[in-house]
This record gives structure tokens, sequence and C-alpha cells, in this order.
């Protein structure tokens, strides 16, 4: 079948089975029908307001149904996306809103932006506006995603593609009309991009307003949920939970459980192959940008323990020194890439340049090693590198030693000044339960190098990463340096 716009292609699954169910969330059921048609009405209210072909429209509104309802009222108009958490304190709203300059805000208050229209949360058009289908658009762009990057100055990356596709062909090893949870907000790539790819193929999408380890699994069960997507963070607290806890629930349904946005623990994997089953466990390696990326299956990752994956030939991808050359294999240097149709083909950036080398080679700021087979291992961000006594020491590590102590929920590793050593790691440790300092030295005695281990510790009760897995060392590092300056 040729491939349809977004708009269409979700009016043409309603056309055929408007009671099937489309989406759950919480409290909150909506069928194919019923998305479709409240779309329709909510995508005449913004032309009205002069949302049209090209325009960018920030959604800040939590998971849920209208946040779905909205964004397929852009589409449905020729616009684009551009979500926002709906939790941004002001000054971050302000500035993302100044960079977007978009046609509408919408999960906004009346005048908040000046002359940009808004609409509050919970608003509902006209119900005299009709909800029949309206003319077939193609926005030229399916997203417009929203990222602080390792610096926290915000940008805005606009996916180039433009919004169509094929309603009777599932991709990313999903299954037409099969069940799809995504637990995540969908502000960030991985869950909008999940969420929608099961839409558009038929399926039923189980969104959750805020992560649950417990609720996850429940939801699993209840729903028949066929294909997942996790944060490391997810899969780490659903690991914890007690293992009565964790097996009481049916998760006979699951065909794919992937894994993305932050490296994995190796014994995390480990743990989720030996659980469920290596055909099952999938992690994915890429950015927002769509230059390149990797994905692994379970049994493929037992061959090769702590990949990523192989990029396909396509898309390349290669490890390069600070001079330009490229390592040999084992040899850490920094990832750049090449997407098929050569640089800028897939994206372009509001509010930053690309990180480009020669050719059109272009990094996202990772550092990794290939293999001698092609496979790629992560190590870390560039930016969050620490160098201690002229040693490279990788957060990532160091925080995947100590969140395996079963007291540990969260961690984050960050490089403080020191006068000796240039810089002394400093973990911070989410560990509600409580766990002494010399418990955890002796754990980590047991994990790594010495050099690679914490010199100090600071103790919190409150989770690090937020709802989709993200870390802000760099703010960590600066609030740190600033309380001690």
């Amino acid at each position: 079948m040729p491939r349809m716009s977004h708009g269409s292609a979700m009016s043409w699954l309603a056309a055929r089975a408007p009671q099937r169910l489309a989406v759950v969330c919480e409290s909150e059921r909506a069928s194919r029908s019923q998305l479709d048609r409240r779309a329709n009405r909510l995508a005449r209210a913004y032309a009205a307001r002069g949302v049209g072909k090209g325009d960018l429209a920030t959604l800040a509104l939590p998971n849920g149904i209208e946040f779905l309802a909205a964004c397929l009222a852009l589409w449905k108009i020729g616009a684009a996306p551009q979500p926002i958490s709906s939790r941004l304190p002001a000054a971050e709203r302000r500035a993302l809103v100044a960079l977007a300059k978009p046609a509408l805000v919408i999960g906004a208050a009346e005048g908040e932006f000046g002359a940009i229209p808004a609409l509050p949360p919970g608003f509902a058009p006209d119900p005299a506006l009709p909800d029949d289908p309206l003319p077939d658009i193609t926005p030229p762009h399916s997203r417009v995603m929203s990222s602080g990057g390792s610096t926290g100055r915000p940008k805005l990356i606009v996916d180039l593609a433009p919004a169509l596709t094929d309603p009777t062909r599932a991709e990313n090893f999903m299954r037409v009309g099969g069940a799809t949870l995504a637990p995540g907000p969908l502000y960030h790539a991985g869950p909008f991009l999940v969420s929608w790819q099961c839409l558009l193929s038929g399926g039923c999408v189980v969104l959750m307003q805020r992560f649950d380890a417990e609720r996850c699994l429940a939801l699993i069960e209840e729903q028949r949920v066929e294909w997942v997507l996790f944060v490391p963070t997810m899969m780490q607290r659903i690991w914890k939970l007690p293992e009565a806890q964790r097996n009481r629930h049916d998760l006979s349904s699951l065909r794919t459980v992937m894994c993305t946005g932050a490296p994995s623990p190796a014994w995390l994997k480990r743990a989720w192959i030996e659980w469920l089953g290596a055909e099952k466990i999938y992690e994915a390696y890429g950015g927002t940008e769509r230059i390149a990326g990797t994905i692994i299956r379970g049994d493929e990752w037992l061959a090769h323990p702590g990949s990523v994956g192989k990029p396909p030939p396509e898309r390349g991808m290669r490890a390069l020194r600070p001079d330009g050359s490229r390592c040999a294999p084992g040899e850490v240097g920094e990832i750049y890439m090449k997407p098929a149709g050569g640089q800028g083909s897939t994206y372009r950036y509001i509010g930053a340049e690309a990180a480009a080398a020669q050719d059109g080679w272009e990094s996202l700021g990772d550092m990794g090693h290939f293999d001698a087979d092609g496979y790629l291992y992560l190590a870390d961000r560039k930016t969050d590198m620490i160098l201690v006594g002229g040693a490279n020491v990788f957060p990532a590590e160091v925080e995947a030693a100590l969140d395996l102590h079963p007291e540990v929920r969260s961690s984050a590793v960050i490089g403080l000044p020191d006068a000796d050593l240039g810089q002394r790691i400093h973990a911070i440790v989410d560990a509600p339960e409580g766990v002494s300092e010399e418990a955890l030295r002796e754990h980590m005695a047991q994990q790594l190098a010495r050099f690679k281990t914490p010199r100090s510790y600071e103790f919190i009760a409150t989770p690090l990463r937020d709802d989709a897995g993200k870390l802000r060392r760099s703010a960590l590092r600066a609030e740190r340096i600033a309380r001690n300056s």
C-alpha cells in the first residue's frame, strides 16, 4: 500500500474498525474512532487560530489521550508537534517557546507568551465544529523534539522526514494490531515515536502518567502487552522489586522488551535475559537526529556482551581520535556517524550547530569503541568523562557498578576539582533504605580498579534520574562546585 499522511492513516484505521481500542491511560480509554474524531474537531479549532501546513506548535501536555489527540490534530492540518514537559519551570518553558517561535502553544494560559496564541490544558473545542475527516495534508516534518543536551542549553531537533506511514505495516519488531506499553514521557523521542508506530499500525498504546515498577508489570498482564520500551533505570527498578512481587505477574504476552536512552549495564541486561529469554530482549542506540543507529537482540548480545550492536552498512559509524584519525579496534574514541542521504538529510537544529568532522561525518558527543567484528561498545558522553591523574574514567561504568549494590536505587558520578589529581570521582548515591559508605567502598573494591572508584560519597533518598532515565551530570557538578566554593 502507498504511504499515507499520519492524519489520513488514523482515519483509514478508524473507518475499518471504529470501536477497536486505541489508547489506554490510567482510567481513560479511547477507540480509534473516538481518537480520530476528537482530533478532527481539534484540528479545525487550531486552524481557526492560524495554524497551518509547515507550522510548529508547542505541546505542553502530560501523557494522556489529550496529548495524542492534539498531536494528531496538528498533523491533520500539516503542522509539526513540538512536545515539551508539562512540568517545566516557567523560565525553561519561556526559553523553549522563544526558540521555537510556534504558531500555537497547547497546554498554557492565554497571554503567557505574549502575542503567541495559547490554549489551556483540557481545552475543548466548540462542539459545533465538525468532526468528520479533513482534506488530506502531508506535514513536511513529523516532529520537532526538544533537548537540553549535555550543556543544559536548549535546542530543537527538526525531523526532516514528512509525516507519512503505511498503516498495514508494523515497524520496530511490532505486530500490526498489537499492544505497546510506553511508560516514559511522550515529550521524549523514544516514547513519542513508539507510541505512534503502534497507533498508526492499528495497535493499542498503553500509557503511564508516571512510571511505577510494579504497576508497569500489572499493565503488561492486564492489557496483554506485546512490546514495551524501557530505559535502563526502569529495568533496574523492576529488577530490584522483591522476587515474589516481580514474578507474580503473567508476562507471557511480551514479545519484545526494547531498552534505549542510556547504556544498559551488562549485569542488568544479563539478568533480564535470564528472566524473560534472550530472544525478547533488545537494545537500541541512536539519537533523535536519526543520523545512524544500532540494535542488538539478547542472543547476539550474549556473543558480544556489552555491545549495542553493529551499524548497518548504509548508515556508517566510526570511532575517531581527537586528530580525526580512525581508532583501532578496541580503542575508545568519539563516535561519528553519517546517514545514507548524507549530512543534513535527516534533521536540522534550531539553537545549535552540528558537531561535524571531515566529509560530513557528525558526532552526538558519545564515546566508545568498535571490536574487530564491527560491534559498537559505548563508554560515555564526551562531556561527562573524568580525567583522574591522566587516566580517563567514564561515569557510566562507575554508576553501573554502584547500582549493582542491592541497596542502591540510582547513582550519579561526577568529577570535582582536585589539587593533586586534577579531578576526583564523587558519587551521589540514591539509597532510600540506607547504606554505609564503608559498605559501598568494599563493594566497589570488588567491582573496579582502584583509580575508578569514588574518592567521596554523598547520600540522598530521592531519584536522580527523571522519568525518561535522563541525568544532568553537568548541573549536579556545577551545584557541588558552587556549594564548596
